[in-house]
């Protein structure tokens, strides 16, 4: 099975993965002694990082197939 661009730009524009991401780190940095408050702040700015990059990515996607269509690349 050979992962094409378009499957990771799926993966990497999917709420759930980051969701599940951002609650793995919140559980290790609990697990490891952070205070809640302190993973609340790394969660928030990893979902609004996510946020920002399947914006990015999702708009490029876009792009990319509005050019194929046009007859680009």
């Amino acid at each position: 099975m050979k992962i094409t661009w378009d499957d990771i730009a799926r993966k990497l524009t999917s709420r759930k993965f980051w969701v599940a991401l951002a609650a793995f780190v919140a559980g290790i940095m609990v697990y490891r002694g952070a205070d809640a408050s302190s993973a609340e702040s790394v969660v928030s700015l990893m979902m609004a990082g996510a946020s920002a990059l399947a914006y990015i990515l999702g708009e490029g996607l876009v792009d990319a197939r509005k050019e194929r269509r046009a007859g680009g690349c």
